[in-house]
């Protein structure tokens, strides 16, 4: 997933905000990872992974690891180090909480839509702060 998000990245228009990257890189993840075919093992999984300390800690790992790529991903499209630390730490939190919602199997929206709304409510969070 570090991969496609990075590559999600790079590969955004030229003219797009680190956000805009960040929101092009969860489209490329739902379009390959998060399909509707496995909503239901997903919820599966995530019950699995909240009942056991080692796998959530393993989890908040793996979302460092995801965070670190957005992040080398918007540097190498020329961000600055800080506006990409920021983009990306707000994906990571888009990212986790689209994929609560997502995950959710009485959703029956798609991870691009469920992403970008998650997004644009995270801006508006963070504006309120």
């Amino acid at each position: 997933m570090a991969g496609l998000l990075a590559e999600g990245i790079v590969c955004a228009p030229a003219a797009a905000t680190p956000l805009e990257a960040v929101a092009h890189a969860l489209d490329a993840v739902g379009r390959q990872v998060f399909t509707p075919a496995r909503r239901e093992f997903t919820a599966r999984r995530r019950t699995v992974i909240a009942a056991n300390p080692e796998l959530r800690e393993r989890e908040a790992l793996k979302g460092l690891g995801l965070t670190a790529s957005m992040t080398d991903a918007l540097k190498r499209r020329g961000v600055s180090d800080l506006t990409s630390r920021v983009a990306a730490e707000l994906g990571a939190l888009t990212l986790g909480i689209a994929y609560e919602r997502w995950s959710d199997t009485t959703n029956t929206d798609e991870f691009s839509d469920v992403a970008r709304r998650t997004l644009s409510e995270v801006q508006a969070a963070s504006a309120m702060c």
